[in-house]
C-alpha cells in the first residue's frame, strides 16, 4: 500500500514537472509580449499626445455645459475650442449670458463691452381655447407641423395650434400648454432657441430681455381688424391707439409691433398697454403669468 502511494506521488511530481517545463516558455513569451506591447503603447501615447491648451478647459468650465447648440456648435467643448481660436465668438452662449461672456473674456485677457440683454423667447399669441374660433375638431397627427399643414385647423392662421412641438423641442422643461396656449416658464428657460425653431408658425421670437418682465404685443395676426375680431377675442386689430401714445410702437400689416431692441418702460408704454381695446399688449417674464391682466 505504501509502495503504491509513493509511486503515485512520484508520478504526479513527474507530471507537474513536465507540465511546468512545457508551460513556462509560453508563459514567459506572453509576459514578454505583454511588456513589449505596454512599452509600445507608452511610447505611442507620448509621441501621439495631443496638447490641449489649458485655457480651453478653463473656458469650458466657465460655460453652463448644457450642450444646447445655441452657439452654433455641437456642444460646449467644441465652442470652447472655437472661442480660443476666434474670440469674436464670445457672447454666442445665450444660456450663459453676459456673465459667462465676461468670464471667458477674463480667461483670454480680453475686454468686452456690454454684450447686451439675454435673449429669451416670447410667444406672440394670447389666445386661450375659449378665445379661438374653430371650424372643426382636428383629429389628425397631434403635432403643430401636421396641423399647420391644414388650412382650416382653426380660424386664425397665425395663432398657436397648441400641439406642443415647442415642448418636445425644449430639453429643460421650460414650456407647457396652458389652456390651449404655449407658455414659457422663465425660471427654467435657458434661452437655447429650440422652441422658436420648433414652432411652424414662427410665433415664438427670441427677444432681448432688458427687463425682468418685457412688454409685448402677444399676437401675430396680419388679418384686418374685422377679420381678426371674427376669429379671435384677443387678437390685435391694428387700431393704432398704441402708436398714438409712443413711437416705440408701430403698425405694419394690420399688426402692432414693439421694437424690443429699443424698448424702454415708460409712462407712455403703460398708457398704450392700458388703452389697447383687445388687451393684447401684455407683460411676459418671470413674475408675469400670460393669463394675468395687463398691468396686473
Amino acid at each position: 500500500m505504501r509502495y503504491h502511494t509513493r509511486e503515485c506521488v512520484e508520478e504526479n511530481l513527474a507530471e507537474m514537472l513536465e507540465l511546468w517545463n512545457s508551460a513556462w516558455p509560453a508563459g514567459a513569451t506572453m509576459l514578454g509580449l505583454g511588456f513589449g506591447f505596454a512599452l509600445v503603447l507608452l511610447i505611442a501615447s507620448e509621441k501621439l499626445k495631443v496638447w490641449v491648451d489649458p485655457k480651453v478647459e478653463q473656458v469650458h468650465g466657465a460655460l453652463p455645459n448644457l450642450d444646447c447648440g445655441t452657439c452654433g456648435f455641437a456642444g460646449c467643448g467644441q465652442y470652447a475650442k472655437a472661442v480660443l481660436k476666434n474670440p469674436e465668438l464670445i457672447g454666442k452662449c445665450a444660456p450663459g449670458g453676459p456673465e459667462t461672456s465676461q468670464k471667458i473674456a477674463g480667461i483670454l485677457s480680453l475686454q468686452v463691452s456690454d454684450s447686451g440683454a439675454v435673449q429669451k423667447p416670447i410667444v406672440h399669441c394670447h389666445a386661450h381655447t375659449a378665445d379661438k374660433t374653430y371650424y372643426a375638431k382636428y383629429q389628425g397627427i397631434q403635432t403643430c407641423i401636421a396641423a399647420n399643414a391644414l388650412a382650416n385647423v382653426q380660424a386664425c392662421a397665425f395663432g398657436c395650434v397648441s400641439f406642443g412641438d415647442c415642448i418636445r423641442a425644449c430639453k429643460f422643461g421650460a414650456l407647457s400648454i396652458v389652456d390651449g396656449l404655449a407658455t414659457v416658464d422663465y425660471d427654467k428657460c435657458t434661452g437655447c432657441t429650440a422652441c422658436s425653431k420648433a414652432c411652424p408658425r414662427n410665433l415664438i421670437e427670441m427677444v432681448p430681455f432688458r427687463y425682468e418682465n418685457m412688454m409685448t404685443v402677444a399676437c401675430s395676426s396680419k388679418e384686418t381688424g374685422k377679420s381678426t375680431r371674427s376669429m379671435c377675442k384677443v387678437g390685435c386689430i391694428g387700431c393704432g391707439l398704441c402708436v398714438k401714445q409712443t413711437e416705440q410702437f408701430t403698425v405694419e400689416d394690420n399688426l402692432a409691433r414693439l421694437d424690443y431692441e429699443k424698448y424702454e418702460a415708460t409712462e407712455q408704454t403703460e398708457t398704450a398697454m392700458n388703452k389697447c381695446p383687445t388687451k393684447v399688449i401684455i407683460y411676459r417674464g418671470k413674475t408675469k403669468n400670460p393669463q394675468d391682466k395687463p398691468g396686473g
